[in-house]
């Protein structure tokens, strides 16, 4: 999913009503003769999620008389806006002017420029980041340029290379004190990278920042008309100044950078006084805190932006926190119909739970639902014992045996007490909590994902000059459109396509999705003789288009909840043949595709050895789907209409939402006011999470890191190793490895091979 740069801040003031007392910031935002951008600048900063901040735009001597009266309109939209008026002296004088008339008793001063733009949450992270990092002086976030030329900014911190080259740019957080220790910027000069001087000039002292991960400033480029193409042209000048300071530099300093897994059995911080106290306003609305792993886009991720982008906002406010490290490609999305949190683009471990505890606080918060969020589940005991009347909720798309012997259905049967309803994706997941976990089944719910029927409509596309689009020469198309990892059996899928092969020649197929698997897949096709009927598509930015031109789609999938390319499939009127696990056949009966007994034990995903038998019931459904063709798709479509589409789970998620708000389970409210008398336990129990999670959690943050190439391939491979040796997991893995004997079949794959020896 590639970058939106439409999706500008600012645009629509959408300013928070919040009750508060103190002024914690200080922005200070130059001003010259600018009536273009300016109220969109001063738009974004009202909006931000943090209100105790003022504004002190100061007029370096502006001379036009419209912008001189915009300032005037500019000063009425808020109360905590100032405006100060004073020569002309260039951008680093003005900056110093305006910290000499901030408030004395702001803490931090956040430099903005008129034309830029800071994303909601902009301020609240960044404080919380310096609040929770005492030693650092000030810290940043990666930027967005747009306007006249459009880029992400995403750089990995180093000292040493700021005094060669800028990576950074104006926009930060500083504490106050040490901005005045270091003289602020200091210079009367016009256009001499003073920003970036001033960055030197803080490390000169042994200071150092802190970058937060997530694009939360916007940088306005105006091409020869903006200060950085006016400061190249003085680059003379401006060089001679900058060479000075860092010849001042005695020892590089290292930053404090996000994502970073930094916990060892300290104490997990639950509440902070220091930081300021801020309610929103009642306005009798349901105030929903929404607890995710990530933002990216499997069939859970977009259950969670469905839901959200259907609510009511008359009646419901979003709040998301996520609590794994990753590239969220769909963040932007998600930000359009909540305020979103990403605890680990900013905040140490340590510090989560008072986060949770000031959002729930500062947003109302009166109903909680967590999805998929193993750390999410960690914190429940707790956040019930500290918060007893906030029903909790939780959803679960799929029990998995091969992970923790059932993955989240055993994360949430182990808080069943603190839970007011556990929500499944299917009836076959909600009879497994009930007869396998023993819970409830009044407390124990079935509500389809569904699938948005408008925008998988196969009237919307052309299906023929599609087809040629994507070179299509066979009669039929076969498609497998799925993440290519293990739990979707890519290599069965193959054995399936060769056995077709040897019957018929009339089809081709798209593999159409991105995963761990794809190389060593798509060699396989190769060894196979299969290049000619398959097709790659592996970044797809409309996956309707896929659905139009295939006849049917293959789902081979060892454990499914209940498939949303089953649901997308059947509404682009294609049928599905798929693999019986979970809830597949709640949704594909013999009208709209067949179901393929699963003939391999979750246990065994790393066994690639598939029996013939399988893989004949596959080779005879595609024959019958294909002989029966014209049918099964005109019954497609309606089996959709008929109960599984998005606004039917919408609606449902809306009714139990606001029901569950206005009436928590009081059986759970009497279990969290008991728990709160050993509240210490529950954190305890968090800590152990967090110190079992750590090796996944750094493995994730290598992940990241490796995207944006910020470390070689094999960065920290050795350390997680040895941090496993220590653990004694390594060891215990191998044992166990061998006792059951998959030891001969990591022998036999030369990829997990390769991974084991190293």
């Amino acid at each position: 999913m590639k970058f939106n740069f439409e999706k500008e801040p600012g645009k629509i003031l959408k300013k928070v009503d919040y009750k508060y007392d103190e002024k914690l910031i200080s922005i200070i935002m130059p001003f010259y003769n600018d009536t273009k951008h300016i109220e969109q600048s001063i738009k974004s900063i009202l909006n931000q999620t943090y209100p105790c901040f003022e504004v002190l735009i100061i007029d370096d001597g502006s001379t036009d008389k419209k912008s001189l009266k915009k300032l005037e309109e500019i000063v009425k939209l808020d109360n905590r806006i100032k405006i100060y008026h004073k020569e002309n002296e260039g951008v680093a004088a003005t900056r110093d002017y305006g910290v000499e008339r901030a408030s004395k008793d702001t803490k931090y001063l956040f430099f903005m420029d008129s034309d830029d733009l800071i994303e909601p949450t902009c301020l609240e992270c960044g404080l919380w980041t310096l609040e929770t990092n005492k030693k650092a002086s000030w810290t940043y976030t990666d930027s967005v340029g747009f306007d006249a030329d459009e880029y992400t900014w995403n750089k990995w911190f180093s000292s040493g290379k700021l005094k060669q080259e800028n990576d950074l740019v104006a926009t930060a957080m500083i504490r106050k004190e040490d901005f005045l220790e270091v003289g602020g910027y200091g210079l009367k000069e016009k256009a001499v990278y003073e920003d970036w001087n001033l960055w030197l000039k803080l490390i000169a002292k042994g200071k150092f920042p802190v970058r937060m991960n997530f694009y939360g400033f916007w940088y306005r480029r105006k091409g020869k008309d903006g200060e950085l193409a006016k400061s190249r042209e003085n680059k003379d000048a401006a060089m001679e100044i900058v060479k000075n300071t860092a010849k001042t530099i005695k020892k590089d300093v290292e930053a404090i950078q996000y994502p970073r897994f930094e916990y060892n059995w300290d104490e997990l911080i639950d509440e902070f006084d220091q930081i300021p106290k801020v309610k929103k306003n009642e306005d009798g609305k349901t105030n929903l805190l929404l607890i995710i792993p990530w933002m990216i886009m499997g069939g859970a991720d977009k259950f969670n932006l469905s839901l959200i982008e259907k609510l009511d906002k008359k009646k419901f406010d979003v709040t998301i926190i996520s609590t794994e490290p990753a590239i969220n490609i769909y963040r932007q999305q998600f930000e359009e119909y909540a305020t979103v949190y990403d605890l680990t683009t900013f905040l140490d471990i340590k510090y989560w739970l008072a986060f949770i505890n000031y959002t729930i606080n500062k947003n109302n918060i009166n109903i909680i639902l967590n999805t998929n969020s193993e750390a999410g589940y960690s914190c429940i005991p707790y956040i019930k014992s500290k918060h007893p009347e906030i029903p909790i909720i939780d959803y679960v798309h799929m029990e998995e045996w091969y992970y923790r012997n059932g993955g989240y259905s055993r994360d949430s049967s182990s808080v069943a007490s603190m839970i007011d309803k556990t929500l499944t994706c299917n009836a076959n997941s909600e009879r497994i909590l009930v007869e396998h976990f023993k819970r409830n089944k009044d407390e124990v719910q079935t509500v389809y994902i569904g699938v948005d029927e408008k925008q998988f409509d196969p009237e919307n596309y052309d299906r023929k000059a599609l087809r040629e689009e994507y070179g299509i020469e066979k009669k039929y198309v076969i498609g497998y459109i799925c993440r290519i990892t293990e739990q979707k059996r890519p290599y069965l899928f193959l054995r399936i396509i060769e056995e077709l092969y040897k019957q018929r020649d009339d089809f081709e197929v798209v593999v159409a999705g991105n995963g761990n698997m794809l190389s060593e897949i798509k060699n396989k096709v190769n060894n196979l003789g299969l290049k000619s009927i398959i097709k790659f598509e592996e970044n797809v930015e409309e996956v309707q288009e896929i659905y139009s031109i295939c006849d049917l789609t293959l789902n081979c999938s060892i454990k499914e909840g209940l498939a949303l390319t089953s649901y997308e499939s059947l509404s682009m009127g294609v049928p599905v043949i798929s693999c019986d696990v979970g809830g597949q056949k709640e949704l594909i009966n013999e009208d709209v595709g067949v179901i393929v007994p699963c003939m391999q034990d979750e246990e065994d995903i790393l066994e690639f050895d598939y029996s013939e038998e399988e893989v004949n019931n596959y080779v005879e459904a595609i024959n019958k789907v294909i002989k029966n063709l014209k049918t099964l798709k005109g019954n497609c479509r309606k089996r959709i209409l008929k109960g599984f589409t998005i606004s039917q789970m919408q609606k449902n998620m809306a009714k139990l939402l606001e029901d569950t708000a206005k009436n928590p389970n009081k059986e759970k409210i009497e279990n969290g006011k008991h728990l709160s008398k050993t509240i210490d336990i529950t954190k305890e129990l968090i800590t152990k999470y967090f110190e079992m999670a750590e090796i996944k959690y750094e493995w994730e943050i290598t992940v990241y890191k490796k995207e944006f190439g910020f470390t070689k391939n094999n960065y920290k491979i050795k350390l997680l190793k040895e941090k496993m040796w220590k653990h004694g997991w390594y060891r215990a893995l191998i044992k166990f490895l061998q006792k059951i004997g998959i030891i001969k079949l990591i022998k036999k794959n030369e990829k997990i091979s390769n991974i084991m020896s190293d």
